[in-house]
């Protein structure tokens, strides 16, 4: 029992993280004293060059406007507080009267927080406003002056539609929140801010429409998202393991990413909730179904007829991307008589004058792609060029003509490649698993592929996010939803009753009453 104590106290203290004694001191107050608060100031930042400490006197009483270089406008900062300050007659002799005086009457910016602690002013320092320190007050007056530099609002590059909006989102988390509320002027819609990261101290904002979404939901957020023992939040990427499943077996996530607002938008409409991360342009949707993978603004801009022909090449180019070269393999291992004579006269022609076996073949040539394929995004444009004709002449034409590979798996592989950016935002799942389909394919042939496309289909299916069934509508299945799954339908036909995704438990939670309705 006591070696069983002591490695629980060992492993205790090495997996609590207890707060840092600097971190418990910016939790204290503020002084009435100007001289120590700015002593305070100076220590904290230890002599930082973009620190800047304004020191002034307002007939007879010392002050000091305290901003980080960079973060305001230096224009605003003169010509709404300093000069109105310095050029007000203040008949109150008392510090705590002139310092109301000052924030109720001679400042006129609208956005004013009074801070009473360390740590609020350290944060809202460090987010663009200016601190007003008076000698003898206990608190000090946050003003917003946010004058920083940032990306102007342009089309993403990830998500790039043939119709709709050309807006994305960018950095900052404001002007992501604008996009938003331009598109849905709905005072039920709420945002709600929260800091995550215990260095970092990066805001993130929750929107979501009150009467819409789930109560349970916004609570199991804001409760995993408090929890997470993250230092540095620099992306939004970096939450979704917090907010997945803890035993989440499925290589698909239930957590959706997205840069347009008119996306976004459309899924709160549907219950949903968005994490905006400030310094990111990706906003996570929560929770995120499999189906929507295959949905995208464009299915919505373009006739239903269009967009289901769109949606069902999706769902094709799925399949083929994943398990195209797996079945190749089995088939070319294992049962070459499936194919056709020609071409089964031709692969084993192939198979026969390469040296390679045709795993190993399927093999090497991903891998030589996923290799071209990071080259190609890491490097320089002017550079990227190059690759793709090193990686044309090498691979189309340099390794069939020398007999390395064959040009029917070349072709098998060219095919799968092409699908795969037909969903690009299921690139990084695709990948694995075509890779683990071309093992197992050439291990234990077309039953091996049959049994892990079985494991797959099981753990999609029994994959839940947030209460809601990740392969809802279609497993349970619902005939409702099925009018934006199977097919699109009209805008007739879906603005009827819009679907929704609730967390009801004992349920399946995807829009009870509106199938009830439709069955009726």
């Amino acid at each position: 029992m006591k070696m069983f104590s002591y490695f629980k106290n060992l492993i205790h203290r090495y997996t609590t993280r207890e707060p840092s004694p600097s971190a418990a001191d910016t939790k204290q107050a503020l002084s009435e004293s100007l001289d120590w608060n700015l002593d305070f100031f100076r220590d904290k930042f230890d002599g930082s060059a973009d620190l800047t400490i304004r020191e002034m006197e307002i007939e007879g009483t010392k002050a000091a406007v305290i901003t980080i270089e960079g973060m305001i406008n230096k224009e605003t900062l003169a010509n709404a507080v300093i000069n109105p300050i310095m050029r007000t007659f203040y008949s109150q002799e008392d510090p705590a009267e002139k310092y109301e005086y000052i924030r109720d009457n001679v400042l006129s910016s609208s956005e004013q927080v009074e801070v009473g602690t360390f740590e609020q002013a350290f944060a809202l320092v460090m987010s663009g406003f200016a601190l007003l320190a008076i000698d003898g007050c206990g608190v000090v007056l946050a003003i917003g002056l946010q004058g920083f530099s940032f990306r102007g609002v342009s089309e993403p590059t990830n998500e790039v539609m043939e119709k709709g909006s050309k807006e994305g989102f960018v950095e900052p988390l404001r002007i992501n929140m604008t996009l938003i509320r331009r598109r849905m002027k709905n005072p039920k819609l709420k945002f709600e801010t929260l800091s995550v990261g215990s260095v970092s101290k990066t805001d993130v904002c929750l929107c979501y429409l009150r009467d819409t979404v789930s109560p349970e939901i916004i609570k199991e957020i804001k409760k995993r998202l408090s929890s997470s023992t993250l230092e540095t939040v620099l992306s939004s990427s970096y939450l979704i393991p917090f907010l997945e499943e803890e035993k989440n077996m499925c290589p698909f996530s239930g957590i959706g990413l997205s840069e347009r607002p008119d996306t976004v938008c459309g899924k709160i409409a549907e219950g949903r909730v968005a994490v905006l991360v400030d310094g990111t342009p990706g906003v996570l949707i929560v929770p995120y179904l499999f189906v929507e993978y295959f949905q995208t603004m464009d299915d919505y801009s373009n006739q239903p007829y269009f967009a289901t022909f769109t949606r069902w090449l999706k769902y094709l180019a799925f399949f083929i991307a994943t398990l195209l070269p797996g079945i190749y393999v089995a088939v070319g291992t294992f049962n070459p008589e499936v194919f056709p004579e020609e071409l089964m006269n031709k692969i084993a022609t192939a198979i026969a004058t390469t040296p390679f076996p045709l795993m190993l073949e399927a093999l090497v040539i991903h891998f030589i792609y996923e290799i071209m394929r990071e080259a190609g995004l890491r490097l320089p444009k002017p550079l990227g060029h190059a690759v793709s004709i090193v990686g044309a002449l090498v691979i189309g034409d340099t390794a069939i003509s020398s007999g390395l590979i064959g040009a029917t798996t070349l072709m098998v592989v060219a095919l799968t490649a092409i699908s795969s950016y037909v969903i690009p935002s299921l690139y990084e799942p695709i990948a694995i698993l075509r890779l683990l389909f071309i093992i197992v394919g050439g291990v234990m042939g077309i039953w091996g592929v049959m049994l892990l496309f079985s494991v797959v289909l099981v753990s999609i299916c029994g994959k839940t996010t947030y209460g809601v069934p990740f392969s809802s509508p279609i497993s349970p299945f619902s005939l409702f939803s099925m009018r934006d799954v199977a097919v699109r339908s009209s805008w007739k036909v879906l603005s009827k009753r819009a679907n929704t995704v609730q967390h009801m438990p004992g349920t399946t939670a995807m829009d009870r009453e509106g199938e009830t309705e439709a069955n009726d």
